[in-house]
């Protein structure tokens, strides 16, 4: 197996007898040579076309000095922020600076700035100005168009007036890079691309494309909430590579945003072939003694084996990014990339994951969706399945058995975004119990989000009827098999459409059905979504119709606090939401030991400490204690 990794510094350079690189791709996290990292997939697919690359891997951002640290790159750069938003990667829900980075060395803060993307494009500019400069991945991808920033709370131009980068591709980018790269080699400017699909440009009034479709610019959307929700709708309609039209928003006096159509997904044997590259499948072992990259930990023994998601929720980016086309790998290629991993001297038997952004996702959703596109007026899965959908696990469940029948493997597990509205629609119980029987490692994770019809109707998820019915499928089949496993529901508090009632009525679900999440998560409005359309706007894009937003510090501490009315240190907020309400009849199973006045709560407090006996050994240890003190 190759086991060389790509540059990432002037001395790594001359030892592989490079005295210049074609490309430097720039990246916000360390450098782990794995398909899972966007910053590996394109250094290694533009290395495989023939060209000499290197990798500048979270570079001091004080000055452009360390974009000179290859010397001038022959053809240009392209720079991405990681794998996850840096603005994410920085700040909680609630703004507050985290004090960690998994994709950094040792897992330490502090090695990228905020906004990356931006930061970096500026310095590749400061450093040589006439070069070309191409961003991409999840943080270019959300901003394309003028967007809510929920960090400085205002609406922001899209991220290619900022960054003043000559391009942008969205999306996974494999064909959009292999365009940019081949077009540069031969010589051509960079400012005349304006034809590649998946990419975005500026450009005057005057050069507008043919059969575009305009939504409102930058200073119409920031004044005018009704234009942004306007906006949104059809930036959503149009991301599908087959049906949709090049997307113009204008965002200054003379400058013009043009979103072309998406890029078309890659072909199974395009997707196979990316997965042959010559990853090393390690963090570079610079990082070694820093402790190395905690994110490996995640991915190291986990198979990618799909891209894209028609599952439609309204808070998730994928749409934007990945796209509503799924596409998937042959077994032959997870096979040998799991044959790959047991070779490993870390390995223990226990493949991690075989999934993706969905994991029983491996067809497209149905026949005209290959040919005519998505539809534009409804979803596959919510509120209710289309007629059309493609409901079949058998793929799928045949590539489990084939890994799991590899000699060195004595488990496969299944942890990524399994969708149990999809399951339910099979038409026999085969995938359920293969699955609780050979892929469960005691939890399975599933994403009900939320209980309230309200608010599973702004997620865009379906009915909590079909969880209800899920859920009483898996406890009789775990029954059945003789296992003791569990449901880990993932829910999000104060999404768009979620006021304190559905909260609550979300507890009392939850408490009825014995349920107690352990962890749980507020609404995060990061950019590209439809819930953060509505979030910023208060209207729900598709109708205009005004959505309940919560906003108020403490009224989202209140819908948090009722996820887990369980935890003492919530009683009272959760006291305050149930009198809010009128539903003080939900204290007695909400909160079973909590008094119902002051007093009591006095009188409770005074019978408790006349049960306790004279010689209790802990009222002597106390006791102990005060005179050893006072001494």
């Amino acid at each position: 197996m190759f086991t060389e990794f790509l540059p990432i510094s002037r001395r790594e350079m001359i030892e592989k007898g490079i005295d210049r690189p074609d490309f430097v791709v720039v990246g916000g996290d360390a450098y782990v040579d794995h398909p899972s990292f966007g910053t590996a997939v394109i250094a290694r697919l533009v290395e495989a076309l023939g060209f000499k690359v290197c990798i500048l891997a979270q570079p001091d951002f004080s000055s452009c000095e360390s974009f000179k640290e290859f010397g001038k790159p022959k053809y240009g750069f392209l720079i991405g922020s990681g794998n996850v938003d840096s603005m994410v990667t920085h700040y909680t829900v609630a703004k507050r600076r985290r004090d960690t980075d998994d994709y950094s060395p040792g897992g330490k803060f502090g090695y990228r700035p905020d906004r990356a993307l931006t930061v970096y494009s500026r310095l590749a500019k400061q450093a040589y100005p006439d070069l070309p400069v191409v961003i991409g991945g999840i943080e270019g991808s959300l901003r394309r168009f003028a967007h809510y920033d929920y960090w400085n709370d205002e609406v922001m131009p899209s991220i290619l007036i900022d960054t003043g980068a000559d391009i942008l591709s969205f999306g996974m980018s494999e064909r959009q890079t292999y365009e940019i790269v081949t077009r540069l080699a031969k010589g051509e400017d960079i400012s005349t691309m304006t034809d590649i699909p998946g990419t975005c440009y500026l450009t005057t009034r005057d050069k507008l494309p043919d059969g575009y479709v305009e939504c409102a610019g930058y200073q119409k959307v920031k004044s005018d909430k009704i234009s942004y929700s306007k906006a949104t709708r059809i930036q959503m309609e149009n991301q599908d590579h087959i049906s949709a039209k090049p997307v113009v928003q204008r965002q200054t006096d003379d400058l013009y945003l043009v979103q072309n159509k998406p890029a078309r997904p890659l072909y199974r044997a395009e997707l196979d072939k990316l997965f042959t590259l010559p990853f090393t499948r390690l963090p570079h072992p610079s990082y070694d003694a820093l402790g190395g990259v905690p994110s490996i930990r995640e991915v190291e023994f986990s198979i990618i084996h799909n891209r894209g998601c028609y599952g439609g929720c309204n808070f998730c980016a994928i749409t934007m990014h990945q796209g509503r086309f799924v596409t998937s790998r042959s077994h032959d290629s997870v096979v040998k990339e799991a044959e790959m991993i047991t070779q490993s001297p870390h390995f223990k038997g226990y493949i991690h994951d075989i999934g993706g952004p969905t994991a029983d996702f491996r067809l497209p959703s149905c026949k005209k969706r290959v040919t005519e596109g998505m539809c534009p007026d409804r979803k596959c899965l919510a509120p209710t399945p289309c007629p059309n959908l493609i409901v079949d696990h058998s793929d799928y469940l045949e590539l489990l058995k084939k890994v799991r029948n590899i000699k060195g493997v004595k488990k496969v597990f299944v942890r990524s975004g399994l969708r149990f509205d999809y399951m339910m629609q099979e038409k026999d119980d085969e995938f359920i119990t293969e699955l609780i029987r050979h892929h469960v490692s005691g939890q399975l994770k599933v994403a009900p989000e939320h209980f309230a019809k309200n608010t599973l109707k702004y997620m865009g998820k379906p009915p909590i009827g079909v969880y209800d019915k899920f859920q009483k499928k898996f406890y009789q089949v775990t029954k059945k098999i003789g296992k003791e496993q569990y449901l880990v529901p993932y829910l999000m508090s104060s999404h768009p459409g979620s006021t304190v009632k559905d909260a609550v009525e979300l507890a009392e679900y939850l408490a009825k059905n014995k349920i107690r999440p352990e962890q749980v998560q507020d609404f995060y409005p990061t950019p590209g979504t439809v819930s953060t359309s509505m979030y910023y706007t208060g209207l729900d894009p598709y109708t205009l119709k005004p959505v309940y937003v919560a906003k108020d510090r403490e009224e989202k501490a209140l819908q948090r606090a009722l996820l887990q009315y369980y935890n003492p240190k919530n009683r009272q907020r959760v006291m305050q939401a149930l009198k809010m309400t009128h539903r003080e009849d939900l204290i007695p199973l909400l909160l079973p030991s909590a008094p119902k006045t002051k007093g009591e709560m006095t009188a409770k407090h005074t019978a408790n400490r006349k049960k306790k006996p004279v010689g209790d050994w802990r009222e002597i240890q106390k006791r102990n204690k005060r005179i050893g003190n006072k001494k």
